[in-house]
C-alpha cells in the first residue's frame, strides 16, 4: 500500500461506499464474517425459509475466506482470499439483505455487478499468496455459525488495518474489466 490509502471503519457507511473507487487502496478495521460457498449456500436456504441468517446482514462485510487452524500463540492462521465468483449466486440475495462489503479475489459477475449498483456495495479484493500476512491483521477470530464446516464455517473476524484495494465500485468501475486506470493509487 502507499501513502494515498484510505483508513476505513467496518461496517462502511453509504458515505464511505461512494467516496471509494476501483483501484483504491485501503485499510480495513473493524468486524468480517468469513463465507465460503458452502456457507453461503446455508445462509440463502435459512433466507428462503424465512429465518433469520446466523449473523446481522445489514451493514455486514463478507470475507470470501476459509481460515486455516490456528498455531500455537496465534489467533488464526493463514486467512488468504478464496475465489469470489463461486459466491456469486448467493451474493445478490445477501445484498438485498444488507451486505454492502464483499472481500475476496478475481472477477464478479454482471449480476453480482448489477446488484452492487443497485443496493451500494463494495468489492474489495485481498492479495492471494499473503494469506500467513493477512492473519496478522486478525485480531480476534469466534466461529459463529456452522461449526460443522470446518475452515469453512462462519466466523467472525476483528481486523485491524486488513489491506485490500477496491475491486469493484458501487458505481461499476471494475479493474478486472477496466484495465490500468483502474489501477491509479495501486501503481502510481
Amino acid at each position: 500500500m502507499n501513502d494515498t490509502q484510505k483508513h476505513l471503519s467496518l461496517p462502511l457507511s453509504m458515505a464511505d461506499i461512494l467516496a471509494l473507487r476501483a483501484g483504491d487502496a485501503c485499510l480495513l478495521t473493524g468486524p468480517v464474517y468469513t463465507a465460503r460457498d458452502a456457507a453461503h449456500k446455508r445462509i440463502c436456504s435459512c433466507l428462503e425459509e424465512g429465518k433469520q441468517a446466523p449473523f446481522p446482514l445489514m451493514g455486514a462485510a463478507i470475507y470470501y475466506a476459509g481460515p486455516a487452524p490456528a498455531p500455537d500463540g496465534r489467533i488464526i492462521g493463514p486467512v488468504g482470499p478464496t475465489t469470489s465468483y463461486r459466491m456469486d449466486a448467493y451474493a445478490p440475495r445477501l445484498m438485498q439483505k444488507g451486505v454492502n462489503a464483499m472481500i475476496g479475489k478475481g472477477d464478479r459477475s454482471d449480476d453480482v455487478i448489477s446488484e452492487m449498483k443497485r443496493s451500494g456495495c463494495v468489492y474489495f479484493a485481498a492479495v492471494g499468496g499473503a494469506a500467513a500476512l493477512l492473519a496478522d491483521r486478525v485480531k480476534s477470530c469466534e466461529c459463529c455459525a456452522y461449526e460443522d464446516l470446518g475452515a469453512e464455517a462462519v466466523y467472525r473476524l476483528e481486523l485491524e488495518d486488513f489491506p485490500v484495494f477496491v475491486a469493484i465500485d458501487a458505481c461499476g468501475n471494475d479493474i478486472y474489466r477496466d484495465g490500468p486506470k483502474a489501477y491509479r493509487t495501486l501503481f502510481p
